[in-house]
C-alpha cells in the first residue's frame, strides 16, 4: 500500500525526468558525441594549457649537456628496439642492438633535447614532423621514447647516478607522456567556455540531488521512513 500517494508519484515522476535526461546524455547529440564524451574533450582541451612543462623542464636538461652516459636497456620486442635506437642515433649517441637488447652510449644533455623537441611537436599536434623524422607513427615514436626513458631510468639507478635518472624520469612523465595524451587536442583557455564549464558543474551537482530525493520521496510515499 502507498502511504502518501502525492509524495510517492511525485518522486517517481522525478525518477522518470532522471532517466529521459540520463538516455539524452547518453545519446550523440552533442555535436555527434555523447553527453560524456563531450564534456570530456572540453576538460582535456582546457586542462592542457596547463599541461605545458617543456620549457621548463629544457632549462633543467640543459645542465646535462656534455654528460655522457652508457645505458642498456630493453624493449619490448625486436622491431621496438630497432626503432627505438633510430631516436637515440638521431640525439647523437652511438647504439646497438641485439634483440629486445639495446646499448646507447651518448651526450644526455643532447638524448634530452631530442626526446623534447619530440614531444613538443606532439604537443603543437605536429604529428608529421616526427613521423618524417624516423619514417614510421609519430605516436609510436612518443611511445618509444616512453618505454627507453623507464628503462633508462632503472639502469641509470644501478649505476647510482641518481640525478640522471631522475631527469630521465621527469622527461618521460611530465613531457613525452602528456604530450602523447594530449596528442591531437586543441587546447582553449577556461575563459572562453566559462558559462559551460560553470553550467557542467552545476548540472551535475544538481542532477545528482535529484536522483537522491527522487528515490527519498518514492519512499517515503511507501511509507518507508529512517527511524532514529
Amino acid at each position: 500500500m502507498i502511504a502518501n500517494k502525492k509524495e510517492f508519484y511525485g518522486g517517481l515522476g522525478m525518477m522518470a525526468a532522471f532517466i529521459v535526461v540520463l538516455i539524452i546524455i547518453f545519446s550523440p547529440v552533442f555535436k555527434g558525441q555523447n553527453g560524456l564524451e563531450y564534456l570530456d574533450d572540453l576538460y582535456n582541451t582546457i586542462s592542457k594549457g596547463s599541461a605545458y612543462y617543456i620549457p621548463k623542464i629544457k632549462e633543467e636538461t640543459d645542465k646535462f649537456l656534455g654528460k655522457t652516459v652508457s645505458v642498456t636497456i630493453h624493449m619490448t620486442d625486436e622491431e621496438q628496439a630497432q626503432e627505438t635506437a633510430l631516436l637515440f642515433m638521431k640525439s647523437g649517441a652511438m647504439t646497438t642492438t641485439s634483440g629486445t637488447e639495446l646499448k646507447a652510449t651518448g651526450d644526455l644533455g643532447k638524448i634530452l633535447e631530442n626526446c623534447l623537441s619530440d614531444a613538443e611537436n606532439m604537443y603543437r599536434n605536429d604529428g608529421q614532423a616526427v613521423s618524417g623524422k624516423y619514417g614510421y607513427d609519430e605516436k609510436r615514436v612518443l611511445f618509444n621514447w616512453w618505454k627507453a626513458a623507464k628503462e633508462m631510468d632503472k639502469d641509470l639507478k644501478k649505476q647510482r647516478k641518481f640525478p640522471e635518472a631522475q631527469m630521465v624520469a621527469t622527461v618521460g612523465k611530465k613531457a613525452v607522456e602528456t604530450s602523447y595524451n594530449y596528442y591531437e587536442v586543441e587546447p582553449q583557455k577556461i575563459g572562453d567556455r566559462i558559462g559551460l564549464v560553470v553550467f557542467s558543474l552545476i548540472f551535475y551537482v544538481v542532477y545528482t540531488m535529484w536522483y537522491g530525493f527522487a528515490i527519498m520521496f518514492m519512499f517515503e510515499g511507501w511509507g518507508m521512513k529512517l527511524e532514529h
